[in-house]
């Protein structure tokens, strides 16, 4: 479905960037959603897309929700995405991350990138040859996936203990889908815990070795979602909570890294009509972006680790909102980053 050019504008995108440079294959949109909090952050997406108006729709929620995440979490930054159109065939991923560290480049500081789904610390030191505005990198933040993973792991907690008033894992199921670097960290944090682990992944081996390496139980993919557990943590791509997947669901809570999980904004609403206590992804997954604090606005190390674990105590403030005041947990989040916003936005120069 091509994306009409005014849900940019109803969405309150500032920027929308189309690169193309033939010679590398490189094409990609980066999307500034709002810098009304300061400059523009968020990670690179790269995949191999169906359709240009596909990625453009993925650029355009990634970066809102980048805004949003970053509202919610109080850092003074505003929200990005970029996204790049891997090319069928070969590709030089080198070529391909000077072109893309050009075109951030070009904006002028108004856009900071760093690591996201098809991206590695490796591409982003390519990137960074050609321009300033990467995070993420050797000297920079480092690698934000354990920082993602520990947010994700306290928030659990939190909602467990919003729904079971006890935060106590042990003996409690939880199902993760995907083990890439966030959902691996996130299983190591757990197994301690003494909750059995359910794990998924496409990359078979890799979940394999993690699944014994920790005592974990391999479930297939296309059944993770609808797996027997207490806790579905989605740590993959998103919109996997749809109208076929959420009347399967098994779990009381659902708090994972992925972002955009719901397939759609009212997929809320059913979440909420199946009493499912839904940790809001922007809200969750916030730690990647928190541990770039201490190079984006001069924070100590300290201080990120403190607001990291304060996703907890956010998610906390945002269940109780949600119950008191009869609305979802997307809806109750989108509120608190919007007052946000709106402050922000009053007080600019």
């Amino acid at each position: 479905m091509p994306v009409p050019l005014d849900d940019m504008f109803a969405q309150g995108h500032e920027q929308v960037v189309l690169h193309h440079d033939p010679d590398t294959g490189y094409r990609a949109i980066l999307a500034l959603h709002s810098t009304a909090l300061g400059p523009a952050v968020g990670g690179t997406r790269v995949w191999r897309y169906t359709s240009a108006d596909h990625a453009l729709r993925d650029a355009l929620r990634l970066s809102r929700g980048m805004t949003y995440k970053n509202a919610v979490a109080g850092l003074a930054l505003g929200g990005g995405k970029a996204v790049v159109m891997l090319p069928e065939g070969p590709v030089d991923r080198a070529a391909l991350f000077r072109a893309h560290g050009r075109a951030v480049h070009a904006l002028g500081g108004r856009f900071v990138t760093a690591e996201d789904v098809g991206t590695t610390p490796a591409d982003l030191e390519v990137a960074a040859r050609e321009t300033p505005f990467v995070a993420g990198i050797a000297g920079k933040g480092g690698d934000p996936s354990p920082w993602t993973a520990r947010g994700v792991f306290v928030g659990i907690l939190a909602c467990a203990r919003f729904a079971w008033g006890t935060d106590d894992l042990a003996g409690r199921t939880v199902a993760i889908q995907g083990v890439g670097s966030v959902g691996a960290a996130l299983a190591r944090l757990l197994a301690p815990t003494g909750a059995r682990l359910l794990l998924a992944d496409l990359d078979a081996a890799r979940v394999q070795a993690l699944a014994e390496e920790l005592g974990a139980t391999v479930v297939p993919i296309g059944e993770i979602l609808a797996a027997d557990a207490d806790v579905l943590a989605p740590c993959a791509m998103g919109a996997v909570l749809d109208d076929a997947s959420i009347p399967r669901l098994r779990a009381r809570i659902v708090a994972g890294a992925a972002n955009n999980q719901l397939a759609e904004p009212r997929h809320a609403e059913a979440l909420a009509a199946r009493g499912i206590v839904h940790a809001p992804d922007y809200v969750i997954n916030a730690g990647g972006v928190i541990s770039g604090s201490p190079t984006l606005l001069g924070e100590t190390h300290d201080r990120m680790v403190r607001r990291v674990d304060a996703i907890a105590d956010t998610l906390t403030d945002l269940l109780a909102r949600a119950r008191r005041d009869g609305l979802t947990t997307t809806h109750a989040a989108d509120a608190m980053a919007e007052q946000v916003l709106a402050a922000a936005r009053r007080n600019r120069p």
